[in-house]
């Protein structure tokens, strides 16, 4: 399976900079917050060093010593309180606008690159990325937050305690240094293998679910069984190198991390028994080393999580590499000058040395109603790919209006060429939802109208246009769906239409009255009609027969059939079958 790509972490880091720094005011905001509360949190052990050093000499009132301390550590509790809120609310700001720059990447895909990619890839990026991304906002980034900005104000204040108490601390670098490189280098990469297959068990999951009642039929179920068991050994193979991962890195420091504690107060003694420090310093730096180390273990224990959600960042902003760039508004506008389809030169192969599509050249006028026939494996279904971009050709170019497809937005270019295929899908909701979501603004009137051309407005007056889509026993009909499915292409109103067997589950009459209806409906629009029945052939103005990856025949019905031909052979046959 062809995966989408994945940024490198460099180009993660930087784009995650980015939207944090979006929110300069915010971002102080937490700043500022975390730093007040990490200054209270100083100064109670300071206090209560010096507290202890005054009991030492004999003070007997430490009231107001315990009542600055309680103060002091009910306001670290409110400031942290609202850093932790604060930082929240900055961190689920940012995810947001990360789920909605995906999903706007995701959309721009070209539909070839998915169906390479895969459902499984597609789908694990839009879930399991997302919301391991989501739960590195909600508790990894604050937690990390905290841990840095206490880390940092508490290594100043054991300098300013005594320089000999950062030396206990010190002796965790060459412990911490090594290990944690050591895992940061393995990391990402083991995220990124674990995560990609969660992707092929997915995929193999769906696809195995999706022709479930074909596997039945075929007697292929322990085929398939095997196959979705060694997709989960893959998976489990994947989280078993992870794990062992964290299985080192977190035991080697959560001992070292117990280490400077002890040290502190051993040097601290000595030091105190040498009056190099008071005993309010050794106090206040054993409180000062404690509280560091529980910060660093909180830091480390959160590289794990912060690792899982590099590696679902760089999987998301990998969308956008394969995504369609929106281009300016010049190119669409140019190609409303005129919207001729030419195709110059055009080929087509699906793999690199076994062309489906040879030399095309090809132009569609605007206004022309052309049926594409022939034999199946012709190349009809890979030519209206590439007249309505969703491919596009290895050799030679296609463009609207002079304008060549891929310098259109895709956007765009779905709102002016609209494909509807034999496959399509009816969203859960409502009938009229359904209709909506291709003509938001559509009224009544508007509805019927595209519901009356493709035959369907009897039975949507049956079920109700607010009848639910969903549920047992509200499935529409395949027939039904399709209906609906085009009625949703009248309502877009696209200047071309290309029907790639678009009637197919209709029976003949059915069809044969749809087509006639949307005749009526789209006069003035070029339609394009991959031809499952040869009737809609007779009817075209122009009909092209493929053969080979080529065009064979070009020409109205009635020239085609006095050559007698390709087209000919094939209207005789389907005569002959008695369709």
């Amino acid at each position: 399976m062809t995966v989408l790509p994945v940024v490198s972490s460099q180009e993660a880091r930087r784009h995650a900079r980015r939207l944090v720094l979006k929110h300069p005011g915010e971002l102080a905001t937490v700043l500022g917050l975390h730093g007040l509360s990490t200054a209270c949190g100083l100064t109670a052990p300071r206090l209560l060093g010096d507290l202890v050093e005054d009991v030492r000499a004999g003070v007997d009132s430490v009231s107001t010593a315990a009542v600055l301390i309680l103060a002091f550590v009910l306001a670290q509790s409110l400031l942290l309180g609202l850093a932790v809120s604060s930082t929240a609310r900055l961190s689920e700001k940012v995810v947001a606008e990360l789920r909605e720059e995906f999903l706007d990447d995701l959309l721009r895909l070209p539909l070839a690159r998915v169906e390479e990619a895969g459902v499984g890839d597609v789908l694990t990026r839009s879930t399991r990325d997302v919301d391991a991304l989501a739960r590195v906002a909600r508790y990894a980034l604050p937690s990390t937050l905290v841990a840095l900005t206490t880390i940092a104000t508490t290594v100043g204040a054991l300098l300013l305690t005594g320089w000999l108490m950062v030396v206990p601390v010190l002796l965790l670098v060459p412990v911490l240094w090594p290990v944690t490189r050591w895992y940061l280098g393995r990391a990402r990469e083991g995220y990124l293998r674990e995560r990609t297959s969660y992707a092929q068990t997915a995929e193999t999951l769906a696809e195995t679910v999706a022709g479930a009642r074909t596997v039945e039929a075929l007697s292929r179920v322990p085929q398939r069984t095997a196959r979705m068991d060694r997709a989960v050994e893959k998976t489990y193979g994947a989280q078993r190198h992870t794990l062992w991962l964290r299985s080192v890195f977190l035991p080697v420091t959560d001992t070292a991390i117990a280490l400077p504690t002890v040290l502190t107060v051993v040097l601290g003694g000595l030091a105190y028994d040498q009056g190099w420090v008071s005993l309010a310093g050794v106090t206040a730096a054993t409180l000062y080393t404690q509280q560091l180390t529980g910060q660093i273990d909180i830091l480390l224990f959160w590289q794990d999580k912060l690792q899982v959600g590099g590696a679902s960042l760089a999987r998301l902003l990998g969308v956008r590499q394969e995504a369609d760039p929106e281009h300016a508004a010049a190119a669409p506008e140019r190609a409303a000058a005129h919207r001729d389809l030419r195709l110059s030169g055009a080929g087509f192969a699906y793999t690199d040395g076994q062309e489906v599509l040879r030399d095309i050249d090809l132009t569609i006028r605007q206004g022309e109603r052309v049926a594409v026939v022939g034999p199946s494996g012709a190349g009809k279904t890979t030519l209206v790919r590439l007249l309505t971009g969703t491919d596009r050709p290895s050799t030679g170019t296609v463009t609207v209006g002079d304008v060549p497809l891929a310098d259109i937005p895709r956007s765009t270019l779905r709102a002016e060429i609209a494909l509807v295929t034999q496959d399509h899908h009816i969203f859960r909701g409502t009938l009229r939802d359904n209709l909506l979501l291709a003509a938001p603004e559509a009224d009544e009137k508007e509805l019927r109208a595209a519901l009356e051309a493709v035959g369907a407005w009897d039975w949507a007056c049956e079920t109700g246009l607010d009848a639910s889509l969903q549920g047992p026993g509200a499935e529409l009909a395949p027939d039904r769906a399709q209906q609906l499915s085009l009625a949703r292409l009248l309502l877009s109103d696209p200047h071309t239409l290309v029907l790639d067997e678009a009637t197919s589950l209709l029976s003949p009459r059915s069809a044969r009255d749809v087509e006639r209806s949307l005749a009526a409906v789209t006069a003035g629009r070029t339609v394009i009609s991959v031809a499952h029945r040869l009737h809609t052939a007779h009817d075209a103005d122009r009909v092209l027969v493929m053969d080979g990856g080529r065009i064979v025949e070009d020409g109205s019905h009635t020239e085609l059939l006095r050559k007698d031909g390709a087209y000919a052979a094939l209207w005789r046959s389907w005569h002959g079958a008695g369709v």
